[in-house]
């Protein structure tokens, strides 16, 4: 499509192309998953370092003061979500599936402690001695995150990732072994007499 804006070309068919061909437009465009898996596996797993560095009792303590039951399971299983789904993540390894656990951990933190504090994430109490100040965050972040997952499932984890890696692997396998419409030779025992 020639999206080429000209004094006679329609602004619509300009404003689609722009629109639904910019893959095709921009090659780059493929690569766009890329920082979102950075960040998202990133931060995934710095969370749960932090809980493993200040031990899973405190984190299990937090969760028990919630009311959340089998604190200590659950301290657990939080943890090794944030490590191992945020390392699939980074590395773009079974991203749909990790996703699913990733997307709970986010739904539960949002509803049980950021709901209450609102949307924005950042909030200002005050400055003193040249020092910002801020208040509990609210559940902007986690709609973030929800997003940049809801993105790599729906759009793939881009092209250096292990699922891309399996992709062409499973792709490569079935072409090998699709069958091929070959002519046999005309033998004595193919024919039909």
């Amino acid at each position: 499509m020639n999206t080429t804006f000209s004094p006679t070309a329609d602004p619509k068919d300009f404003l689609r192309g722009i629109a639904f061909d910019l893959p095709g437009r921009f090659p780059i465009a493929r690569w766009a998953p890329i920082p979102l898996r950075l960040i998202v596996g990133y931060g995934f797993m710095e969370h749960g370092f932090a809980k493993l560095s200040r031990g899973p009792e405190a984190f299990a303590a937090i969760l028990h003061a919630m009311g959340v039951p089998a604190p200590h399971l659950m301290a657990w299983l939080a943890i090794f979500t944030e490590l191992v789904g945020g390392l699939a993540v980074l590395l773009g390894a079974f991203v749909p599936l990790f996703s699913l656990p990733m997307a709970g951990l986010l739904f539960v933190a949002m509803f049980t402690v950021h709901l209450p504090y609102g949307f924005s994430s950042i909030k200002l109490l005050s400055v003193t001695a040249g020092q910002a100040k801020f208040g509990p965050p609210g559940y902007e972040v986690d709609l973030l995150y929800l997003a940049c997952l809801a993105a790599l499932v729906i759009g793939g984890s881009g092209p250096v990732s292990i699922d891309e890696y399996i992709r062409r692997r499973m792709k490569g396998r079935v072409q090998r072994h699709s069958p091929k419409c070959e002519a046999q030779p005309a033998s004595e025992a193919n024919l039909i007499v």
